[in-house]
């Protein structure tokens, strides 16, 4: 570009104000902060009641966040014009609206930089505060509210959804208060092929009536709408799906099946140990060496691994935990089958076996078998529907985790929610990139 041709240089262009009805008159670069004087383009000099000019008497300064350039927070001096009407003798300002909203601290702009700084860059409130030059409570205030207005209130999320997944989620780890909330996944995007999975809601408490209460206050489309509920194995979850969506198929998924499994492993292998050696787990202990080999799957382990858990095997006074390893496995590789119609006949003859002839020494098995035996439609409901799993429901548990350490942990609930709605609430495509 050796022979570019360069237009003289336009504040107002560059900080994209002409879009809120500003144009820069003057600028004062500090050290830390810019500072842009800027005057409204629109006069206003019509008196709003009587409709007869307005006398100029003066203006009063308004400071906004901008949006920020470079490492400087950018502020912008509105200076407003006063008006007095020669007529009925009322007065009033000139309209700045456009620039913001009334008795606001940020520009229009500065929120619509800050909501896609929280939602698509990720940033937490405290670094977006430091960026536009404002206190943590002036932002975290004014983006919420913008969030709310622009994307979480938006009552359009809620079409098209037909498949939900619902889970608990700890919001706070303390001894006191709920620490539990339900959370409502839309997993239509995975179904289909179209995206990834997004949080739908999130209700305060994990109970048969918050999941019902939430189902029951959507409205009748929404519900009509819904296909499959995918759920883990709590039955509060199934019984308020059943009430409410009388239509839709419960789906207990593959994690939460295998999770059973591997809760019912760890127990028998932690209550042969106490029975054998008298103590928990140490190390040096041939059960608590292979806990970790127990969990994979037969086709993933290593010949260290396989020689480990055969030697452990060797000794009589683990066969409770090799024939409770056995099923697990089988669960795990009816899941992993490549022919759906096979490993959903392989589980059912899983669960069959289970529900009959299990010893009762065995007592961890049994009472797998009867949970699986008890909710085998749920179980054997995922073969039939290709897609439905409450994974991604796992995975966005995981991204409120990953929030909730990145803001050093929450103590108001409400906006809990509102962050986390919009961390993990598929609002991206929506912002600006």
């Amino acid at each position: 570009m050796l022979n570019a041709t360069f237009d003289p240089a336009d504040l107002t262009v560059f900080c994209r104000l002409e879009e809120l009805g500003l144009v820069v008159a003057g600028q004062r670069i500090e050290a830390h902060r810019a500072v842009l004087e800027c005057r409204i383009v629109e006069p206003d000099q019509w008196c709003r009641w009587c409709g007869a000019e307005g006398v100029s008497r003066g203006t009063e300064a308004r400071r906004l966040a901008h949006v920020p350039f470079g490492e400087r927070p950018t502020t912008l001096l509105v200076r407003v014009r006063r008006y007095r009407c020669s007529g009925c003798g009322r007065s009033w300002r000139q309209d700045s609206t456009a620039a913001a909203e009334p008795r606001s601290k940020l520009s229009r702009g500065a929120l619509t930089w800050a909501l896609t700084a929280l939602v698509v860059d990720h940033l937490t409130i405290s670094r977006v505060a430091a960026r536009l030059g404002v206190s943590w409570h002036t932002a975290n205030s004014a983006v919420l509210e913008e969030g709310r207005r622009r994307l979480i209130g938006d009552p359009a999320r809620f079409d098209g959804v037909t498949v939900i997944g619902v889970d608990e989620h700890v919001w706070r780890h303390t001894r006191f208060g709920d620490r539990y909330v339900t959370v409502v996944i839309d997993l239509t995007p995975v179904r289909d092929g179209t995206g990834p999975a997004r949080l739908l809601d999130m209700v305060e408490g994990r109970s048969k009536p918050v999941f019902k209460t939430w189902l029951e206050q959507q409205s009748p489309a929404f519900r009509a709408g819904i296909e499959v509920v995918a759920m883990d194995g709590f039955t509060g979850f199934k019984t308020a799906a059943a009430e409410a969506l009388p239509d839709a198929i419960e789906v207990m998924d593959p994690f939460h099946v295998v999770q059973l499994a591997g809760d019912a492993l760890d127990r028998t292998r932690q209550r042969v140990q106490q029975h054998t050696l008298g103590h928990r787990g140490h190390a040096g202990d041939p059960l608590y060496g292979v806990r970790r080999a127990l969990h994979t799957g037969e086709a993933f382990l290593t010949d260290r691994q396989r020689a480990r858990i055969e030697a452990v095997f060797a000794i009589d006074e683990h066969v409770e935990v090799e024939t409770t390893w056995a099923v697990y496995q089988s669960i795990v590789a009816a899941y992993r089958h490549p022919d759906r119609a096979a490993g959903r006949r392989a589980l059912q003859a899983v669960i069959d076996s289970l529900r009959h002839g299990v010893p009762e020494v065995l007592v961890e098995l049994g009472k797998l078998g009867r949970t699986l035996h008890r909710r085998a439609g749920d179980v054997l409901a995922y073969f039939d529907l290709p897609g439905t799993s409450n994974g991604p429901t796992e995975a966005i548990n995981g991204r409120l985790e990953h929030l909730r350490g990145s803001a050093l942990g929450f103590r108001n609930l409400s906006n809990y929610i509102a962050r986390s709605l919009l961390e993990s609430g598929g609002f991206r495509p929506h912002l600006p990139a």
